[in-house]
């Protein structure tokens, strides 16, 4: 069947073993110097590990595979003790698996193994672009004068990258402003700070299925128009860095240099 999996790019993979601690189901292993997917059935292609690696050699793409069995990952998870199986429930509860999250726990309960608190613990699995929070405003909450209202600075359309055609007039010679498709709603000052002046092309590196027809269509970009400058800006959770990694990608396979500007922003909707 297909499913997303991680695939691991061995070329850039350094072995130091990172992603396997960000794995609590235990479907990596560090063998020969390089990280390996030991078990399709161990990978719920969630990508808690995508994260944990600073090389960027992990991604999640659809591919054929052994279907994800739970009660197969918790044998493996129980070896590791209590951290690791809450690590794991709390790694499922933050994506929605409830099916896999009821599963894991009846595992624990037919054997008589203690259920361990996860509800409010804090995230365990490498996975805060999910966890549920409740932010709070630095706004004095007073009400803002006409004067204050800003101009919006969007100067093309679409921004969609899956919806961009890349030999629209607009991207000749532009400044490219490469985007998380999350940061406008927690940057309040986007438009002035970031897009004023820049062609704007936004995606998740996350949640969207066609990351390598992202690496195409930007290529085809980087190669035809003459960009004269790339901005990332990207949110501080893990899965969100990988956004520069398609960046990247594009770049290496048309063999262009250009300098990347790389902004990250907090979920407090500060940049750090």
């Amino acid at each position: 069947m297909k499913r997303d999996i991680i695939k691991i790019n061995e070329e850039k993979c350094t072995g130091c073993g990172d992603c396997v601690t960000g794995c609590p189901e235990g479907a990596l292993q560090v063998i020969d110097g390089k990280a390996r997917l030991i078990s399709d059935l161990f990978c719920d292609g969630l990508g808690a590990c995508i994260g944990t690696c600073p090389q960027g050699a992990i991604e999640i793409e659809q591919s054929e595979a052994v279907p994800y069995n739970e009660s197969k990952t918790m044998e493996n998870i129980v070896k590791g003790g209590d951290n690791i199986i809450k690590a794991h429930l709390q790694h499922l509860q933050e994506h929605g698996e409830d099916k896999f999250l009821n599963e894991a726990i009846d595992f624990l309960k037919e054997r008589n193994i203690g259920v361990p608190v996860y509800e409010e613990k804090p995230l365990a699995c490498g996975c805060p672009g999910s966890m549920t929070q409740e932010i709070c405003s630095n706004s004095s909450g007073s009400d803002k004068s006409e004067s204050t209202i800003l101009s919006a600075e969007l100067r093309n359309w679409p921004i969609q990258l899956q919806l961009l055609h890349p030999h629209a007039p607009y991207l000749k010679n532009a400044d490219l402003l490469i985007v998380a498709d999350c940061v406008p709603f927690a940057y309040p000052n986007f438009h002035q700070k970031f897009l004023k002046d820049k062609v704007l092309i936004i995606f998740c590196p996350k949640l969207d299925k066609t990351i390598d027809d992202y690496v195409d269509k930007l290529s085809a970009i980087f190669e035809t128009q003459d960009i004269k400058s790339i901005s990332i800006v990207h949110m501080e959770v893990p899965c969100c860095s990988g956004i520069e990694v398609i960046v990247k990608r594009a770049l290496e396979k048309v063999q262009k240099n250009i300098i990347i500007k790389d902004y990250t922003i907090s979920i407090n909707g500060e940049i750090k």
